[in-house]
Formats: structure tokens, sequence, C-alpha cells
């Protein structure tokens, strides 16, 4: 549903995705080191941060519910007030590990439903040729929110008493909610959400039919372009002789700085190069700068280089997701904030079996058994989704096309 008002520019709208990445950020970096430093052993914190990273799978039974009722900005500000008090209690909760566990589990749970709520508003109130331009900036929202929070959780933690460290932390990650009140949000839909659920699931099953749908999941399960070593190089930083004050440094910095000039650079490349095999591309460069990794001495300027370089990779990986989603939403679609859940929610599974592979791979062989596993896979997988779809392509090549007009900055699926 379109509304006649103005919208503000797309960069201030995109920047509102801040709360999902700092949620993420206190998930993957803050709380892990702060419960290593309280102590807890490592194979707890594994635990722990596994389950608060699960929502990204099974929040999409949930989105359904994002599209009915009430308006998708009144669902975002509610989830991003939930996601701060979650955030706060887990972070006053680090001699109660259940308790921890729980509230972490449930911030990351809100935030990413959160997310959902976010994509599905933007992409039906803003014009076809600014999707490239908003997946950019919610990318860099994103990325930047887990710089901001792998730095900010363990400073603040250091010079302020928990209680007042809690509380700052929950205000910094609601503050973003404060652009809502210049981006116009549609009426809500007024149907049951026992509708919306069930058209859900018709719709799914509709683009399970489509060629083109199969091939974008087969893409987005793959583990072509998944840098999972994003989430481990925090554990890693003693293979390179990083104190724990450098790992948070190079955690902050190594996130926000690439994620700039990654998702920047995505709209440039994204109108010369169809988005998915600008994917591979990403992938395989990637995964050649991994390998690279492994001809450096391991010393402190090599991690915080492998740091920024497999952020860089994964900020443009991040883009081209959103941007084909985005284009697989389309205009207008009344369960825009349902597809983002669900196709987001396929981009999260490679990343996690990856970080499984990429584990058992340090335990037989160190941080060499780690870089080599991590590239060589997502070489292979980049070279046989490539392999496939050149062949779908020429499939389809000899079926009529119908004309459609393509932005200037817009890429094709």
């Amino acid at each position: 549903m379109k509304t006649n008002r103005s919208v503000p520019p797309v960069w201030l709208m995109g920047l509102s995705d801040l709360t999902l990445g700092l949620v993420t950020g206190i998930v993957a970096f803050a709380m892990p080191q702060l419960m290593a430093a309280e102590g807890v052993p490592e194979w707890k914190i594994a635990a722990i941060t596994a389950v608060a990273v699960s929502p990204s799978f099974w929040c999409v039974l949930f989105g359904p519910m994002l599209d009915v009722r009430f308006s998708r900005r009144w669902y975002a500000t509610v989830l991003a007030g939930c996601s701060a008090v979650f955030a706060a209690i887990a972070l006053l909760s680090l001699h109660r590990l259940l308790v921890l566990e729980l509230a972490l589990t449930l911030a990351n749970a809100a935030a990413n439903l959160f997310g959902a709520a976010l994509g599905g508003w933007l992409s039906n109130i803003i014009k076809a040729e600014d999707r490239n331009i908003l997946s950019k900036w919610m990318n860099v929202a994103l990325i930047g929110g887990m710089g901001i929070a792998a730095t900010l959780g363990g400073e603040l933690t250091r010079i302020l008493p928990i209680a007042q460290a809690a509380a700052w932390m929950g205000l910094v990650i609601f503050a973003p909610t404060a652009i809502f009140l210049v981006v116009p949000a549609p009426g809500p839909d007024r149907r049951l959400a026992a509708e919306s659920f069930g058209q859900f699931n018709r719709e799914v099953l509709s683009l399970l039919r489509r060629r083109e749908v199969v091939v974008a999941l087969l893409l987005f399960l793959s583990p072509c372009s998944s840098f999972a070593l994003t989430n481990l190089l925090g554990g890693l930083g003693a293979d390179f002789h990083a104190t724990a004050r450098e790992i948070s440094l190079a955690g902050g910095a190594g996130a926000f700085v690439p994620a700039i000039i990654g998702c920047f650079l995505f709209p440039i490349i994204a109108r010369r190069l169809p988005l998915r095999f600008f994917y591979l591309a990403n992938g395989v460069a990637g995964s050649l700068f991994t390998l690279g990794l492994l001809l450096l001495p391991h010393v402190t300027w090599t991690f915080a280089l492998a740091v920024f370089g497999e952020f860089l990779f994964q900020a443009v990986a991040f883009s081209i997701q959103i941007g084909i989603v985005f284009d697989a939403i389309g205009p207008n679609n009344p369960l825009a904030a349902t597809t983002f859940a669900f196709l987001t929610a396929a981009t999260n599974i490679p990343v996690t079996y990856m970080m499984v592979a990429d584990g058992r791979a340090y335990s037989a062989a160190g941080i060499a058994g780690t870089l080599s596993v991590d590239a060589s896979i997502s070489i292979a997988a980049c070279l046989v989704m490539g392999i496939l779809l050149s062949k779908f392509d020429r499939k389809v090549s000899g079926a009529p096309i119908q004309p459609r007009e393509l932005a200037p900055s817009e890429g094709e699926i």
C-alpha cells in the first residue's frame, strides 16, 4: 500500500536498522567477551551464544503476524523496545547464566522480528529504483551497529557500574526508532492473523513452484558467500597473539569501516552485474582473500587485516542478499514483512553450518585448517552454483520475455 506522504532520504530510513546491528553485535561479540572475563568456560559461552543466535531461523514462523492488525511501524517500535529491555537484562545477569541465556535469546528474537517488520515496511514505501540504495544503507546500519556494540559493550562495563551500563545499552538500542517519526507508515491490514498465516503458507508453496525462486533459495542456502568466519574471529585472536582489548577494538573498527566501504561499493557494481552472479563473484574473491591469510605471519596486524577483509566481503554479501529480497518482494506486497522474514531466514542457514565446519577444522588443524576449509567449501559451492545458473539461463533464454523497464541502479536476480 503506497502512501501520498513524502518519504525522508533513503539513507536515513536505512540507518534505522541500527537496532538489529547493535543487538547482533551484543550477542556475537560483547556478551561472549564479558562472559569470558567473568570466568565462564569457553564451551558454555559457545552453547549460550548458539542458543541466542537460533532466532535467526525460527523467528520466520512468527513473520505473518507482522502483516496484520497493527502497522509495521507499530510492530518495529514495540519490538525494538523489547530488544532493548531484554539486552539490558542479559547484561545484568552475568552471574545468572540461565537468565542471561533466556534474555539474550529473547533480545535477538525481538531484534530479528524488528528487522522483518522494518524491511517489509520500507520495501512498500520506497521507489523501485531506490531498492539497492536502501539495501546499502540497511547493511551499513547492520554491520556498523555490530561494530559499535563490539566496542561499546566492553567499554561501558569498564567505565560504568553494571546497572548504568545496562541502561545506556538499552537506550542506544532503542534510539534509532526516533527515525520512525518522520517515516510514513501505511495503515494495517485488517485481516485476522489466521488468514495471514494461511496466505503465507499458500504464498510459500506458490513461490516454490517457480524455478527462479528455487534457484534464488539454493543460492541463499549454499555456502557461496556466508563468511561465517566473522562469527569466529573474536575467539581466534589468541592465535594471532592479540590481547583482549585489541580483539575488541579490531571487532569494532573492523566491522564498521568495511561495512561503509562494502555497502557503498554494492550499488555501483550492481548497476553492471546481475545480483546473483555478483553474489558468486564476491564469494570467490572473499575466499581467495581467506586463503591469502595463510601466507601471513600470526601477528596482531594479520588478525586486524583478517577481521577487516572478512567483514568487507560479508558486508557486500549482505547487501546483495537484501537487494535480491527486495526484488523478490516487489511493490505493494501485502505480505512484505512475512516474505522478508522468510527469505532472510534462509540466508542465515549457511552461516550456522559453516561455523560448525570451521570449528571442527580448527580442532583438527588449528587456524590454518579453519581458513583452508572455509575458503575451499565456498569456492567449490560458487563453482557448482555458477554451473547450475548457467544451465538455467540457457534453458529459459528461448522463452518469450515480457518487457520490463529497469531502473539504472536496479540489479536483476
